[in-house]
Parts: C-alpha cells; structure tokens; sequence
C-alpha cells in the first residue's frame, strides 16, 4: 500500500470515529449498533463496546472503559496519536508513520505474535458474549 493511501485510509478512519463517538455521544438513543455481527446474530463481536470503552476512558474511568471493552484503549490511544503523527509527517515531508507501519505488520505476521493475539481477541469475543453486551 503506497504511503499516501496508508495516511488517508487511517485519517477517515479516525475522523469517522471522532464522527461517531460524537453522534453516540449526544445521541438519546444509547442502543445505536452498527455492529453489522451482532445486527445480523444477536451475539457481539470482539470489538463490541469499544464506543463506550472510549467514551468512559475520556470522562476518566479507566476500570469502566477497560470493562467495556480492553480494545477500547488502544482504539482510545490511535485516536489521539495518528493524526497527529500522519499530521506532522505530510508537514514535514516524512514517512515515519509508513515506515513504523510496515515494521509493525511484518511483526505482527510472526506466528509467534499473531497466535497470541489471535488467542487474545478470541477470549475477548468470548468475554464479550458472557457480559451480554
């Protein structure tokens, strides 16, 4: 993937989550699911509540977040950092996003990281399902 699509795929992909965090967030409605799995099943997916896992981790509730969904930290952190750093990159004409990119998928195809993570996501799907969310 070229490094100009790379920034633009992640800066809509964080100004669609600013959209939605707003709209969920002034919303009267606290049921919104765009959750096409759980639309479709019934059953949450891995990431279900991870809206509000943000939501809680920016009023300050770091346990409650973390009980909402542990996916929502880090989706919190991204939020806050990429544009930032895709920002400062176009800025300064540099690439260091791109690159650190390309090192953390090269990484992440290791059978010795990827096996966890995927174990990781699972027991968090799974978890997902006890708490009914």
């Amino acid at each position: 993937m070229s490094k100009n699509k790379l920034y633009l795929i992640v800066l809509i992909a964080c100004f669609s989550g600013y959209l939605y965090l707003l709209i969920t967030n002034y919303s009267e409605n606290d049921q919104i699911s765009v959750c096409m799995i759980k639309n479709a099943t019934g059953y949450p997916c891995p990431s279900c509540g991870s809206t509000r896992a943000v939501q809680a981790l920016y009023k300050g509730d770091l346990i409650g977040s973390f009980l909402f969904n542990p996916f929502g930290i880090i989706v919190s952190i991204a939020l806050l950092i990429l544009p930032f750093w895709i920002g400062i990159d176009l800025a300064m004409k540099r690439k260091s996003f791109y690159l650190a990119y390309n090192k953390m998928e090269a990484v992440l195809k290791q059978k010795k990281i990827a096996i966890p993570l995927i174990i990781l996501v699972v027991l968090n799907w799974i978890w997902n399902i006890y708490k009914e969310l």
